[in-house]
């Protein structure tokens, strides 16, 4: 600013041709980035950390993040879902949207393009109905992650800690997962490749002898197109190591099972999913 600010004066001092011939020939100015961006989402199926959180059905999605210059970021992102609602004998509520606040710091700590990041984000399901004596969904997660560019290929390595229970599940603090994510651009038709692995660890259950673990591993590979103009698609297909549950519960944990059209299907179970998402 300050720079601009003595240029203009010293066209005022060489007298209005001056001033004119600058303006003609002088390159426009580059638009401002806004530290403010948004994004929404179509889906066939909203998966996180593999399970599926709307019976295998449709969700809508966005939200919007606001970086300051100095890594400092915050943000809130949301999606309509069913899980809460439907496992009604795990969680006597219901909830219909979930909803994201986060905010950290992320810089370039190590070198460019290996930025640092730590943040606490905060998930809330707007519930109606009587808590009884079952756990609250609302989880707060402490994560630090790292990323990488390494050429074309991107991607970070990240671990999540829940200091209060997670999803539901009764004494779980303590939970946590640790995740790694690659994408690579293939350089043909705006293609990058998709890869992610991750552990969820839920703490604090204790087993029947016999008894599946709760805690699982998730996985996931797609594909996906820059269309331009801040929209996109993306194919991928996930899963978990989940096992088919019988709707019994996992001590004091719920055994991820969907009933999505009076059926019973894990879910953590493999599947395919399509979204399409604009940026703005």
């Amino acid at each position: 600013m300050k720079t601009i600010q003595k240029t203009a004066i010293a066209l005022v001092a060489s007298g209005l041709f001056a001033t004119s011939a600058f303006a003609q020939t002088a390159p426009a100015a580059a638009p401002e980035v806004s530290p403010i961006t948004a994004n929404v989402t179509v889906t066939n199926n909203y998966v996180y950390r593999g399970l599926t959180q709307t019976d295998f059905k449709p969700a809508i999605q966005g939200g919007f993040d606001y970086a300051h210059e100095s890594g400092f970021y915050i943000g809130n992102w949301n999606s309509s879902i069913s899980w809460v609602s439907n496992q009604d004998y795990a969680i006597a509520k219901s909830s219909s949207i979930e909803m994201d606040v986060y905010a950290g710091v992320k810089k370039e700590i190590i070198g460019e393009g290996f930025a640092s990041d730590l943040g606490v984000l905060q998930y809330y399901y707007p519930t109606s109905g009587t808590l009884a004596t079952k756990t609250n969904p609302n989880t707060t997660e402490l994560y630090v992650a790292q990323n990488f560019t390494l050429g074309s290929t991107t991607g970070f390595l990240k671990f999540s800690y829940a200091v209060t229970n997670i999803f539901g599940t009764a004494n779980s603090n303590g939970s946590y997962y640790p995740d790694l994510t690659v994408n690579h651009d293939t350089g043909m038709y705006g293609i990058s490749l998709n890869a992610h692995v991750g552990y969820q660890k839920i703490a604090g259950q204790t087993l029947a002898a016999g008894q599946p673990s709760p805690s699982y591993v998730d996985y996931k590979l797609g594909l996906t197109k820059d269309f331009g103009g801040g929209l996109s698609g993306s194919i991928a297909y996930v899963g978990t190591n989940l096992k088919k549950g019988s709707g019994a519960t996992y001590g004091n944990t719920y055994a991820y099972i969907s009933t999505s059209g009076g059926s019973t299907r894990s879910q953590g179970a493999s599947t395919g999913l399509i979204s399409l998402t604009k940026t703005f």
